[in-house]
């Protein structure tokens, strides 16, 4: 998401290029999602249950709820939503809220992870509220399981996304609380690009909606999580992968139209909101240990600015050394983000 290249070439060429890693385009059976029961999640001592979504621009589509309970009876819950070329993999993180006293909920939004299907391109979206009816789902186990008090949570994209729920429900939002982790609230482009390149390739994202768009080929944020590099975490690098896939111009405009209009209702934010991001921008494509020290991905005074017009009730702060997804830094910054996170809740 860091280097959009040159739009005009994007449009000339975008419109002709295949689909990524698709070795031939799937023409067989769209089969809607039937099995909805709990079942046994990939992660050890989590359930999941796929939801099915009815049909969607490219077909049937689902997403899935994935919890771990309290072991004694509680009514608060946090609800964590994952960030672009994502899913929820984070099993340290659900053990730390259900170890706090909260029961614990992620959601594998459609055309990711878990929720993928062979027919669907990864990622994709066009309009940024398609994600709302996934985040409904969710909010109504939450309650069915008899919780009263809840936090809603994102990442990155998935922290864009909570917010701008929040700015369009208003009062109706239905948390007590959101919480976010280097939310994608801006671009993290120079100012040409944000205010001229972006919005006209989104333009063009309306006629050529799946046109497709190259991503820079980095690794130095992967590199920094992955266990068999210099990280300490191990993922399935098919679902979250090491070099970002092409995005469609689709895609640009969602999230694009998502920042504008989040902005536009920014006061509309009822419920207080945290806004947490690293202490540094980290520039650079290939890894360097420098990478483990900073946000790789997004501009963290863009975080800061943008993030100081959400809501009325909002604490915004830095997590010193902390990578782009806050959880997954080093003990430190992982520790202190932890922290912020439970005080927050507690306060609020």
């Amino acid at each position: 998401m860091r280097k959009l290249p040159l739009f005009i070439a994007i449009l000339l060429l975008a419109a002709t290029s295949s689909a990524w890693n698709v070795k031939e385009k799937y023409d067989g059976p769209k089969y809607v999602t039937t099995d909805t029961l709990w079942h046994p999640d990939i992660l050890q001592g989590y359930e999941a249950r796929y939801v099915n979504q009815g049909e969607a621009f490219d077909g049937p589509c689902r997403s899935t709820i994935i919890r771990k309970l309290c072991k004694d009876k509680s009514t608060k819950a946090f609800l964590y939503i994952h960030g672009f070329n994502d899913y929820f993999f984070q099993s340290e993180m659900g053990q730390r809220f259900v170890d706090s006293g909260y029961n614990f909920y992620a959601v594998d939004l459609r055309r990711y992870g878990r929720s993928r299907e062979p027919w669907q391109y990864p990622f994709n979206i066009r309009d940024q509220k398609e994600y709302f009816a996934d985040i409904d789902s969710a909010l109504s186990q939450i309650r069915k399981d008899g919780n009263t008090d809840i936090t809603l949570g994102g990442h990155s994209t998935g922290g864009l996304t909570v917010a701008y729920f929040g700015a369009m429900r208003g009062k109706e939002v239905g948390v007590n609380r959101i919480v976010t982790d280097s939310p994608f609230l801006e671009w993290n482009y120079s100012s040409f690009m944000r205010n001229v390149a972006v919005p006209v390739v989104g333009f063009f994202g309306k006629i050529f909606k799946n046109a497709k768009i190259k991503q820079s080929h980095c690794d130095g944020y992967a590199y920094s999580l992955l266990k068999e590099y210099y990280g300490e975490w191990t993922y399935n690098t098919d679902w979250k992968m090491v070099y970002s896939p092409p995005v469609t111009a689709s895609w640009v405009n969602a999230i694009n139209s998502a920042q504008s209009k989040l902005m536009r209702n920014a006061k509309n934010i009822s419920v207080p909101i945290l806004v947490m991001h690293s202490s540094r921008k980290i520039d650079g494509c290939n890894y360097t240990p420098v990478f483990q020290t900073g946000d790789a991905v997004l501009d963290p005074e863009m975080i800061q600015k943008q993030g100081m017009k959400l809501g009325s009730e909002r604490v915004v702060c830095a997590i010193d050394s902390g990578l782009h997804d806050l959880i997954l830094s080093q003990e430190r910054p992982r520790e202190t983000a932890y922290d912020t996170i439970f005080n927050f809740i507690r306060k609020w």
